[in-house]
């Protein structure tokens, strides 16, 4: 699914709490913001009906599914040749939602809440997003700690990719998990070092479009972090991020072709 040259996924928030107010997206409106997605050069799209935003309570599994399944299969009539990824922890709903249409899963716990994820994704032989998170959206920004952030989040990838490596998950994406239990320090210093993370000879995700970490140090709220999120997936690019989660896809990929430019 990924090649050499970076990619962008496209965020599709069915939820009505996401911190950036215009990734929301209407049950109406799914088929026109994945079109112009995809239209504007983004590869996968990205669906979540469970909000990540530090506080977050987790959905049922029945309210999870009653968002995610009507637009996949939406997305998936209007637009048969999508990419469509599935965030979630949930290994019921992922697997309801592969069956369903869906190619990927992309998993903020890693499989750490539901025991079931690797085993489930194994067997439905579809890429998986890892990501790191100190604690979970509820206690994550309480008091984020660590002796050296990037050895740490390395320490947890090379433990998680072992355990889903065990379950026949052979296709796995990392993700350091930018704002996810990291102060504004960990996710710069994280940016800096991304590159050690090749060290896994694994493809690197980077979702830090819009981050808090970025309006706090521009002293601006989210709407006005579109140019530092630009810069920082410059750095990211870089550092060798093959694939960028983004709110905004054509200042993405114009960053890409941009980079490409350079290289």
């Amino acid at each position: 699914m990924l090649s050499d040259k970076p990619l962008v996924m496209a965020i599709l928030n069915l939820t009505n709490d996401s911190f950036h107010v215009t990734s929301r997206v209407k049950d109406t409106d799914i088929v026109e913001r994945a079109r112009s997605f995809l239209e504007a050069g983004a590869s996968i799209l990205d669906l979540g009906a469970a909000s990540s935003r530090p506080g977050a309570e987790m959905p049922g599994e029945k309210e999870e599914l009653d968002r995610l399944l009507p637009a996949i299969e939406a997305i998936r009539s209007a637009l048969p040749d999508a990419v469509i990824s599935i965030d979630t922890a949930r290994s019921t709903v992922a697997k309801a939602c592969v069956e369903a249409g869906a190619d990927m899963i992309n998993d903020i716990y890693a499989g750490r809440y539901d025991e079931h994820m690797a085993e489930v994704v194994g067997k439905l032989g579809v890429p998986y997003v890892m990501m790191h998170m100190q604690g979970t959206p509820q206690t994550m920004q309480s008091n984020p700690t660590y002796h050296n952030v990037t050895l740490e989040v390395a320490s947890f990838f090379s433990e998680r990719i072992d355990h889903f490596r065990r379950h026949g998950v052979a296709d796995i994406i990392l993700d350091p998990g930018f704002g996810f239990g990291k102060s504004p320090e960990h996710n710069f210093e994280l940016i800096r070092n991304l590159s050690y993370f090749r060290c896994f000879e694994l493809p690197i995700m980077t979702g830090i479009s819009r981050k808090s970490s970025i309006s706090k140090l521009l002293q601006t709220d989210t709407e006005g972090s579109l140019n530092g999120t630009t810069a920082l997936h410059m750095i990211a690019l870089e550092q060798g991020a093959k694939l960028l989660r983004v709110h905004d896809v054509k200042e993405a990929m114009q960053a890409i072709t941009i980079y490409e430019a350079c290289s």
